[in-house]
């Protein structure tokens, strides 16, 4: 059974496309003051949110003076890798003044194949399953991928919002996920300030997040040898070997993140939004089902060895987003910046574009570009006459990657203001390095395009 925490942050990639702030948007026909609360308060809540919740797949719906409910059937596939299926369901009540109470409820089921990390051969390999029971083997010139990935995460949170004043609103919420061998919960909160007749809303917020893993068959000592059973004459010599590679018990990760934020609106049409956000992570980072090949001057695998990540990392990230209402529709554009400890930078550029063909339907249309460097310690393999470094991962969403998102979205009101959506996206990573190639290796496709489609329904009443 494999960890899908960090499974689920492939998904994250392509969904973390901050939709909500469509549906915070009012309408042309709202007048400029009324808009102009709306709009910030909506932003600064979404904001706060990005660093509550990893993959935000709720839909949005209209306002009503009741409880407003949405409810979502997502599917993520993976070519010949992952495939996801998430219900998600969410309630959200808005009192009369204006102050809200949001809960959302997830369920999801991930099963398929996951890479592990080893390289490619032109000879059959065989490896040892995470949990010691049993082994699988790829086939020549195929990426091994361990084909028994699948868990079901429950996931729920709550959240709310309340208005002390005509200058200050406060949120806070509480998080919590449970899946096979991850646990994880949290908390958040966060206040706002408008100023200038609410044009501009200053923003704070933080979270913290305690995370416990407990992989089934234990933790791998960093950078051990994977034991295989082939290569011992009995299960008890095997077993003892494996043992040898696992440290026993749980361990845990402690995440802290701070933002701040400013919202302006720049006249009747466009606003601007600027984050600061710092995420301060610390225990166990290291991910439990990924290996590495130690390959000789031929290429050939000698060896497949555990990886092993630092246990801390210090994050930066700068977030920039300018949204406009045209005559028939809402545009944004936005910018984020990532840079950490462990030498990993991305930019990101995103874009929405609605389009309402009458007051009851519309179309939407998604692209996102989004470019990674490479963290310092990740190789896509080892080489067996170097010394072991400290560090090391070929984990390939860690390296260099460029990836892109295209995506198209309808819906439409119907009677009694119920709304139904109907979104279809195109995700495609490409891995790439500069990371010279031995012998067979370069016959080989090291560095395989992944990629994957994700689909969602969704009905709000």
């Amino acid at each position: 059974m494999n960890n899908n925490n960090n499974k689920l942050q492939s998904v994250d990639v392509s969904l973390s496309t901050s939709n909500s702030l469509s549906s915070a948007f009012p309408l042309p026909s709202l007048s400029r003051q009324s808009a102009s609360k709306s709009i910030a308060g909506a932003l600064a809540l979404a904001s706060c949110g990005l660093f509550a919740n990893g993959a935000q797949a709720a839909e949005e719906g209209s306002f009503t003076d009741g409880w407003q409910v949405d409810a979502a059937l997502m599917y993520y596939g993976e070519q010949e890798r992952v495939q996801a299926i998430e219900a998600i369901g969410t309630a959200q009540k808005t009192f009369d003044d204006e102050s809200t109470v949001d809960l959302k409820l997830v369920v999801d089921s991930l099963t398929g194949a996951s890479a592990s990390g080893a390289v490619a051969q032109t000879s059959s390999q065989t490896f040892t399953r995470p949990s010691g029971n049993g082994q699988y083997t790829i086939k020549a010139g195929d990426t091994p991928l361990d084909d028994t990935f699948h868990d079901t995460r429950l996931q729920g949170s709550a959240n709310g919002s309340w208005v002390l004043n005509s200058d200050w609103k406060i949120n806070g919420g509480v998080y919590g996920s449970k899946e096979y061998d991850y646990m994880s919960i949290g908390l958040n909160g966060g206040a706002e300030r408008g100023f200038n007749k609410d044009n501009t809303t200053l923003f704070f917020g933080g979270a913290y997040s305690f995370d416990v893993v407990d992989p089934e068959g234990g933790r791998p000592v960093a950078l051990s040898s994977m034991a295989i059973r082939d290569h011992y004459n009995s299960d008890d010599s095997f077993q003892a070997a494996f043992d040898a590679t696992r440290q026993r018990g749980s361990d845990n990760k402690q995440t802290v993140d701070l933002m701040l934020g400013v919202t302006q609106i720049l006249n009747q049409r466009w606003l601007l939004q600027a984050n600061y956000g710092i995420s301060s992570v610390s225990g166990y980072l290291t991910d439990p089902f990924k290996v590495l090949s130690v390959v000789d001057e031929s290429g050939t695998t000698e060896d497949i060895r555990y990886e092993n990540r630092p246990d801390s990392r210090l994050k930066h990230s700068v977030y920039l987003m300018t949204k406009g209402a045209l005559d028939s529709g809402v545009v944004d554009f936005s910018y984020r910046f990532n840079t950490d400890d462990w030498d990993l930078t991305s930019h990101t550029l995103e874009t929405h574009y609605r389009y309402y063909f009458s007051g009851s339907f519309y179309g939407q249309l998604h692209l996102r570009y989004y470019t990674q460097s490479k963290v310092d310690f990740y190789q896509p393999f080892l080489l067996s006459d170097e010394p072991l470094p400290e560090f090391a991962s070929a984990d390939y969403r860690i390296g260099d990657m460029d990836a892109y998102t295209f995506g198209v979205k309808f819906g439409h009101r119907l009677a009694g203001g119920h709304e139904m959506t109907y979104r279809l996206e195109y995700y495609q990573q490409n891995p790439t390095s500069d990371e010279p190639l031995p012998g067979q290796l370069q016959e080989l496709d090291i560095f395989p395009t992944q990629k994957a489609i994700t689909a969602q329904f969704s009905y709000s009443f």
